[in-house]
């Protein structure tokens, strides 16, 4: 079948579905393949749940007029979400980095939509599978899609831009994330950088923050960007003003206080003000979208429990991300300051040196009480005495229950796979 005509399909249908288990009727079904599933076997099941079409990529026994069979689901998938993107024809914000994209992505759509219609990346749909998704979920009214862009290896930046075709795009940062995919932070900086390639190529618009000198270097001579910083001598003029302990942010003289911790989120606003500047909104809708946006999803959530002010930053951890978080809680009011990290994965053979790193930077900051959690920093229980290690989160949370933490501040950090939320219950 012809992407034209599954296209017109699509449009007559309430979207996509990808997982019988939470099936909208009325929508088609792509029957998606991956290392442990295959969604061709459910494809009956899917018919019989109400939707309109199945596209599969293996021959069900007995067909059925309503199964689409094509060579490959996923690239089809991919497929209907480019040519819908085309047909759509409206502005794409694409953004990708190291640390804090979810965040600026939020920042983004919480200022935009103040004006327009916009739909941005939901949860973590930023992959492969992701992108098209979201895509296929913008419709006729949209007026601004924002497209958060993730990888783990060279190639899919790329890729996703090939699908998303941006107008518009913007790096957060290079950092020190997924190195094992990468191969250092060399190939960080070359892969986040397709971004940058694709417009380019294609003469997008690119947002930069001028004071990153590792930005400025890879944007190039390229004409068609878009500065912010700290000083004059840019597009968009923005200054933090004070964080007690969330960041105000000021711009042409208009103060923003946000409901944000931390210093490495000045970035993160700085874009979201200037891209809603460049699409022409009022200061004041602006500085409203940035104050009412609230961070979530164990994003440096703020949370009082029983006598303790915890900074929950466990939805995710890589050296560059937990120095940030160190060096922003050092500087934060209180007397007694706790500190609970969890391993950071995916850094392939820095792991070990990265771990004892981040233990050396606690040990020279000098914090009330501190505690690493997980096999990799457990290798290192017997060279740091300062601290307390836990192989396991089990063991952290029984050594809590049996000697509370009292009246304290204390900053909980860790990669995703480690749950490090779940330590909340006992704080």
């Amino acid at each position: 079948m012809k992407i034209e005509k599954l296209h017109q399909l699509f449009l007559k249908s309430k979207g996509v579905s990808t997982d019988t288990r939470s099936l909208t009727p009325a929508t088609l079904f792509f029957a998606l393949k991956g290392d442990n599933f295959n969604a061709n076997n459910f494809a009956q099941n899917a018919l019989d749940s109400g939707v309109n079409y199945c596209i599969i990529d293996e021959v069900q026994t007995p067909m059925n007029e309503r199964f689409i069979l094509v060579d490959d689901v996923l690239k089809t998938l991919q497929k209907l979400a480019h040519f819908h993107r085309k047909f759509l024809d409206i502005p794409i914000v694409a953004l990708t980095g190291s640390n804090g994209k979810t965040t600026t992505k939020e920042l983004i759509n919480s200022v935009v939509r103040q004006q327009f219609n916009t739909h941005a990346t939901e949860g973590n749909y930023n992959n492969h599978i992701g992108v098209p998704l979201t895509l296929l979920q913008m419709h006729k009214n949209t007026e601004i899609g924002i497209v958060e862009m993730g990888a783990n290896h060279a190639g899919e930046i790329a890729q996703l831009c090939k699908i998303a075709a941006p107008n518009y795009g913007y790096i957060t940062n290079f950092g020190k994330a997924h190195l094992e995919g990468f191969g250092g932070v060399k190939g960080v900086i070359k892969a986040k950088s397709e971004l940058y390639d694709y417009l380019k190529k294609n003469k997008g618009t690119i947002f930069l923050n001028s004071d990153d000198k590792k930005q400025v270097k890879q944007v190039g001579s390229y004409q068609n960007i878009i500065t912010f910083s700290k000083n004059d001598a840019s597009h968009f003029n923005i200054i933090q003003e004070h964080e007690t302990p969330f960041l105000s942010i000021k711009t042409d003289g208009v103060l923003m206080q946000t409901q944000l911790l931390g210093r490495y989120n000045f970035t993160n606003i700085a874009a979201a003000i200037s891209i809603g500047l460049y699409f022409n909104l009022e200061l004041d809708l602006i500085k409203k979208g940035i104050e009412s946006y609230v961070p979530k999803n164990n994003r440096s959530q703020i949370i009082k429990q029983n006598s303790n002010t915890i900074i929950m930053d466990a939805y995710n951890a890589n050296p560059t991300s937990v120095e940030a978080a160190l060096q922003n809680f050092k500087i934060m009011e209180g007397e007694k300051k706790v500190v609970i990290l969890g391993d950071m994965f995916e850094l392939g053979s820095e792991s070990s040196s990265e771990h004892q790193a981040i233990i050396s930077m606690v040990k020279n900051l000098d914090f009330t009480t501190a505690y690493f959690v997980g096999t990799h920093f457990f290798e290192y229980q017997n060279e740091f005495p300062f601290a307390l290690f836990f192989e396991t989160l089990e063991g952290i949370k029984k050594h809590i229950q049996d000697m509370p933490i009292k009246d304290a501040s204390v900053l909980v950090k860790g990669s995703r796979g480690m749950a490090m939320e779940q330590l909340t219950k006992v704080l």
